[in-house]
């Protein structure tokens, strides 16, 4: 059995032995056990809708895996990995400095609104859109990169051919129809296309980079992280919305054994409060782990 620690996580090559994982690297295959999950019960506890879905090796199952859900910040994961794979190509260089404008400012910027009248560099960028889900970074990201049709092509290019790639933020966030949606089956396909596949198209010292800033964030501790055991490592991605999603998605640790990929996307009612939807997911984790024979 592989064994995970928040060291080896965090040490880059150590870390990134994860994409030997080949049971769990592979796309679903018949052989592979559907493990059920019923969710109904929490729904109604919680009042709302979960589409949850989970991937370790040989096993996966899911709630809601093919229903569309509003995806809020999760995706800037995804950004920061699509810079990273325009990087390794050379369309793109992580040391470039970037001027920061008032022009670019929305609600929510903890890091570039302190640069203002500076520089980031686009690795700056990164680290902000994913730690702490800065929002003028991830437009800045977007801009920088084209424009949201390569940010549409990224998710083609991993096999990606659902979710939708409409608005920037914060629009983006906004519940409107299929806009801005992911399926939760696919998201988990996605996560395990980029850090656990042979096939993935980050390469090792792009994967240590984008773990460390997804273990390192401190955004939604009451979500996947407070569902798993405490000395397990969580690598993940949150987005919200403010009107009732809340989301999650990563990869689980265990002290020993195999990764777990999982993607969490809750929309809880406009009069519940965030505590409550991040208290949903916290719960759908632990009932994912003990089917899962965690628990």
């Amino acid at each position: 059995m592989m064994i995970m620690d928040r060291r080896t996580v965090l040490a880059g090559a150590g870390a990134l032995s994860l994409s030997a994982c080949k049971p769990a690297a592979a796309p679903a295959k018949a052989a592979e056990l559907t493990v059920p999950l019923d969710l109904s019960a929490l729904e109604q506890r919680f009042d709302g809708r979960m589409g949850f879905a989970f991937a370790t090796e040989g096993k996966r199952g899911a709630w809601r895996g093919d229903e569309r859900f509003v995806y809020c910040s999760t995706f800037k994961m995804y950004l920061a990995a699509a810079t990273l794979v325009r990087a390794q190509t050379g369309s793109e260089d992580l040391d470039r400095a970037i001027a920061i404008t008032p022009a670019d400012m929305l609600e929510h910027a903890p890091v570039t609104e302190k640069a203002i009248g500076k520089t980031l560099t686009i690795t700056q960028l990164m680290k902000g859109t994913v730690e702490e889900s800065d929002n003028p970074a991830a437009n800045i990201l977007i801009r920088e990169m084209g424009g949201l049709d390569a940010m549409r092509q990224f998710y083609r290019d991993i096999g990606d051919a659902t979710t939708r790639v409409d608005r920037m933020e914060p629009e983006m966030n906004r519940w409107d129809g299929d806009k801005d949606t992911i399926l939760p089956s696919q998201s988990v396909r996605n996560l395990e296309k980029l850090f656990l596949s042979e096939a993935s198209p980050l390469k090792p010292e792009s994967k240590r980079l984008l773990l460390e800033w997804m273990v390192a964030t401190p955004t939604g501790q009451g979500r996947m992280k407070a569902g798993a055991p405490s000395d397990w490592t969580v690598a993940h991605k949150t987005g919200s919305g403010g009107y009732g999603p809340v989301n999650d998605i990563g990869i689980l640790y265990p002290v020993e054994g195999a990764p777990i990929v999982v993607a969490a996307y809750f929309h809880g009612s406009a009069q519940s409060s965030n505590d409550q939807r991040e208290a949903a997911i916290a719960e759908a984790t632990r009932q994912m782990l003990v089917v899962l024979g965690h628990g």
